[in-house]
């Protein structure tokens, strides 16, 4: 007994020890107190009591470890904060669970369990998750606690939000009240199961936003959720549980949404290079996010003004309501439905009603589900479940139509259910034909001839406006001097005009996706659901005429992965349109030369998107049945599309060859300051090592994030490509590196990227190597010869439009195509 007291000491001397020493692991001999942290093994996320904002108040927490701001993720005491800290500790139980107390042994905050432990410990994953679970055990689908079942404001990745359907246990986020106070806000985010799933963000127990429900590619309220390069994301609904969560592709980024205290939720990525959050994004901020704005069976559109209309087949229930800007009584039918003669009406690219009392069968097709709803007088809408692969499953709406939209963006179709006269003459008349069969075989003798006159006219018009279409292609197309061999005639689809419109919503400034030389572009959706990129011709622009003649003619039998695919072309009257596959990451040049979304681009896809482009130009130059000189190549005419592979765009000022023909002159320069070469801005001389210079420049700028037009740096006068080539010489090209992929490059491929594109910009066309070349060098591994000095190594080697300071290093350059310049 005498030695007892000497044993507890020691033990209690050991416990301090254990306590004050990183790990990711405490047992239940282990204990964390004031001044004590657990850091995950990674290092990433620490675990320990802080005090947030301007608050003196103490709490449990885990926050981001290697970051200088302390931002937290996870609040333990969130509704129980500690005034003094001192002699409060967290301990893991006997039973598994976690326990703290305060001073005098009282029980601030504890986890629980349903099953006791045998041995159990807790650990702080490099995920930010803090598990309990039998020591040994790494499943998680084991563990007897975890904090990502108990969310405070943050969803983090891999995080479910959602619903054990087994247990009952809901995960959903709720704000802070305030940036000093982490208790419970009055905003909550959650996955809400009634009828068909989908997330509300609640204001107290008011409904704020809704998300629409899943439709197997994203929820339908959302169509900025598409696949990108940040994060995959994905919804689990199963007989154990409804869950949906993202996971980011690149674990080197901090990446994290939040529930704001104003009802936002928020998307935050960490930029090392200024030390601090960046708002990368916030979802429901226009105003047809905010729930049932526009009442019950009314369409919200925020293209339209006022915003709110009513459903087709609808009218406002308060008319005097309505003209006064409050939409909030909704709508009602104008004839009611009679069950029996119903139909449906189709609307698109809809944000699906609130699924609150909804019906859903995951294994019928669209027609089953159309005839199930005709048989429920009560069902008022149907839509596919899943809309991948031509669409499946049903989903059934009952009584009023509940917070739809209109989006630019999305392939979502719901038939709405209208009494017969409501819906189009044809379809009304057909019905009531067959009530009068009688009298239309009275008066079929007198109409045939009429009908047959009809026809005969109809017919004739068809055939007379298909051989004006042939004429204008014919005629506007032309042929190529370039090519030694008949042209064969073309097999591209014709859309019609009124098409393309419908398409365009009219050619809408909302649908509109840039302009250039050739005219305006738009994003299109077809009544079949295809996505498309039109480009219509301006029709008092000659340049523009001449280069969609030239598209044509070049890129119709272009098939490359590496290449933009043409779709088909309008040609009525005036109108010229080009149609090509519609790539939703939009331009190269909206990635690498932007603070925020550079983030996104890691070097393993900057290299990936290098190589692309290598190929592309490869297929161009030799393996196409013509060679083709691009003319125009640049960050903003290289496509990305849904798995970031590069696609060339923009064939307008492109030039083919026959045989073994290389190069040509031309008194007219056509291309964009910063990527024409020096033969060709001085002498008009373009060939193949025109375009070979032109991808050198978009390699420098991909592997450094800078323009080459516009480059300012404080020590010299030097453009990017004269930048490098002096890093090159003084054997410090890895300065080119940026931040934005410092944790993710792999330094031989860097550097060995940097060398291959300053052997593209030599100054001297003979001295540039062909693609076949580069392609080899750029997966190869052999020594490379040392590039020469490169064309317009100055920035003021070719007259530009824009001027830099050297007290400021961050310049803004509008990149144009050039098409017309007259050769020096």
């Amino acid at each position: 007994m005498k030695y007892f007291p000497m044993l507890l000491f020691c033990s209690s001397l050991l416990l301090i020890i254990v306590s004050s020493t990183a790990t990711d692991t405490i047992n239940t001999t282990q204990f964390v107190r004031e001044g004590d942290t657990i850091v995950s093994a990674g290092g990433t996320y620490e675990l320990g009591f802080f005090s947030p904002g301007k608050s003196k108040n103490r709490y449990l927490g885990i926050w981001y470890s290697k970051i200088s701001v302390q931002t937290a993720v996870w609040v333990a005491n969130r509704e129980t904060p500690l005034n003094d800290s001192s002699g409060v500790i967290l301990r893991l139980t006997n039973q598994g669970i976690l326990v703290l107390l305060n001073r005098s042994g009282s029980l601030i905050w504890s986890s629980n369990i349903s099953t006791p432990a045998r041995n159990p410990v807790a650990q702080l994953l490099d995920s930010g998750n803090l598990v309990v679970k039998e020591e040994g055990d790494d499943n998680l689908e084991n563990s007897l606690w975890q904090s990502f079942e108990h969310p405070g404001d943050t969803f983090m990745p891999d995080m479910k939000q959602g619903r054990n359907r087994i247990t009952g246990m809901d995960w959903y986020m709720t704000s802070w009240k305030s940036p000093d106070d982490p208790s419970r806000g009055n905003i909550t985010y959650i996955l809400v199961p009634y009828g068909y799933p989908e997330i509300l963000v609640m204001e107290d127990s008011r409904v704020k936003y809704r998300s629409g429900p899943w439709n197997g590619m994203r929820f339908s309220g959302t169509p900025h959720l598409r696949p990108n390069p940040v994060y995959t994301f994905g919804f689990v609904f199963n007989d154990k549980e409804i869950f949906y969560r993202y996971h980011l592709l690149n674990r080197s980024k901090l990446w994290r949404v939040v529930a704001s205290q104003n009802g936002d939720i928020t998307n935050f990525v960490w930029v090392d290079k200024t030390q601090s959050w960046l708002l990368y994004g916030t979802a429901n901020t226009d105003n047809c996010e905010r729930y049932s704005l526009c009442g019950a069976n009314g369409i919200c559109s925020i293209s339209n003004s006022p915003v709110c209309d009513c459903l087709n087949g609808f009218v406002p229930k308060i008319q005097k309501d309505w003209d006064a800007m409050d939409w909030s009584s909704g709508c009602v039918r104008k004839i009611p439905l009679n069950c029996s003669g119903d139909e449906f009406r189709k609307l698109s690219g809809a944000k699906l009603p609130e699924t609150k009392t909804s019906w859903f069968n995951k294994s019928m097709n669209l027609e089953e589900c159309k005839s199930t709803c005709l048989k429920n007088c009560s069902c008022t809408a149907y839509s596919n479940l899943d809309i991948r692969d031509g669409g499946s499953g049903c989903l059934l709406w009952f009584g009023d139509l509940i917070d739809s939209r209109i989006f630019i963006e999305n392939e979502q179709d719901i038939y709405i259910r209208m009494a017969a006269s409501e819906l189009d003459a044809g379809d009304a008349a057909k019905d009531n034909a067959k009530s009068n069969v009688k009298r239309r075989i009275m008066v079929s003798t007198a109409l045939s001839t009429g009908v047959l006159v009809l026809i005969i006219a109809v017919v004739f018009y068809v055939w007379k406006r298909k051989q004006q279409k042939n004429r204008n292609i014919s005629g506007g197309l032309g042929r190529s001097s370039n090519y030694k061999h008949k042209k064969e005639a073309l097999e591209l689809p014709l859309f019609d005009f009124d098409t393309m419109a419908f398409a365009t919503r009219n050619f809408s400034d909302e649908n509109k996706l840039g302009e250039g030389g050739f005219g305006l572009v738009y994003k299109g959706t077809l009544k079949d659901g295809r996505e498309m990129a039109v480009k219509r011709l301006s029709k008092n622009s000659r340049q523009g005429l001449d280069e969609f003649k030239n598209e044509v003619k070049n890129i119709v039998k272009l098939q490359h992965r590496n290449l933009v695919k043409l779709l088909g072309c309008c040609i009525e009257g005036e109108e010229k349109m080009l149609i090509y596959e519609f790539l939703p990451n939009k331009s190269l040049d909206f990635f690498i030369f932007d603070e925020a979304k550079s983030l996104l681009l890691d070097w393993p896809q900057r290299y990936h998107i290098i190589n692309g482009i290598a190929c592309g130009l490869l297929y161009l130059h030799q393996d196409s049945r013509l060679r083709v000189i691009h003319r125009d190549l640049k960050a903003s005419n290289v496509l990305l599309d849904y798995e970031m592979n590069p696609k060339i765009s923009d064939f307008g000022l492109a030039r083919c060859f026959g045989g073994n023909e290389t190069e040509a002159n031309t008194n007219k320069v056509a291309g964009t300051y910063g990527y024409i070469s020096p033969e060709y801005a001085i002498d008009g001389l373009y060939s193949i090592k025109s375009d070979v210079f032109s991808f050198g420049v978009l390699v420098l700028e991909i592997v450094s994030g800078n323009r080459n037009r516009g480059f300012c740096h404080p020590d010299h006068d030097l453009n990017l490509l004269g930048h490098a080539w002096r890093l090159f010489q003084e054997g410090r090209h890895f300065e080119l590196i940026p931040e934005s992929v410092a944790e993710s490059y792999n330094l031989s491929e860097v550097l060995r990227s940097i060398h291959v594109g300053l052997l593209c910009v030599q100054c001297s066309p003979n001295d540039r190597p062909n693609m076949s070349s580069v392609v080899l060098m750029l997966c190869g591994e052999g020594a490379l010869p040392p590039p020469k000095q490169p064309g317009f190594f100055n920035e003021r080697d070719l007259a530009e439009a824009n001027t830099c300071s050297r007290q400021n290093t961050s310049c803004s350059v509008n990149q144009f195509t050039i098409t017309q310049l007259e050769a020096r």
